[in-house]
């Protein structure tokens, strides 16, 4: 595991686990959430993101955590190792809401600088309609990539937290 990208919905727990696995691997962590909303959630345009994907997937090692579909090959081609927390929508819509309520008019360590912590509905009603709307996309992108890749599906809080005692 020298090259891992996380992907989930939405509350479901990618940059803590990114986090996490950086501390124990000692291997560096980006979260594209940080490097892709400037200021005020002015978001980064594709071809700007796809630059920095591609610089920062030519390192020996990472951790990336992040959907970002339109980019998504991009790690998923350069990764050894791709972890998808395919984690209940209830679960995640509850951490998304008491995350906006810790962090609230401030802004999250994995986030762009400026971007504070809002309620936001649209970002709620995205995770709820996950399973049905994006889901579907990821696993079937899963089931495409070659063998040589390590594809790591946990599909709930105790799964993540028994993968992490393996690691």
């Amino acid at each position: 595991m020298k090259k891992v990208v996380l992907i989930g919905s939405g509350g479901s727990g990618k940059s803590t686990l990114a986090r996490q696995l950086g501390e124990k691997l000692k291997i560096n962590v980006y979260h594209l959430d940080a490097l892709f909303w400037k200021p005020n959630w002015v978001g980064v345009q594709r071809n700007e993101q796809e630059k920095v994907q591609n610089e920062l997937v030519r390192n020996e090692e990472w951790i990336i955590d992040g959907n970002y579909g339109g980019t998504m090959e991009i790690r998923l081609n350069a990764a050894d190792t791709i972890i998808f927390l395919d984690i209940s929508r209830t679960i995640c819509v509850y951490r998304a809401f008491k995350r906006m309520l810790i962090y609230r008019n401030t802004t999250r360590p994995d986030m762009g600088e400026g971007c504070e912590e809002r309620f936001d509905l649209k970002f709620i009603k995205w995770i709820w309609n996950y399973p049905k709307t994006s889901r579907p996309e990821i696993l079937n992108r899963l089931k495409q990539l070659p063998k040589d890749k390590q594809v790591i599906m946990l599909k709930s809080p105790k799964e993540v937290q028994l993968f992490l005692g393996k690691v």
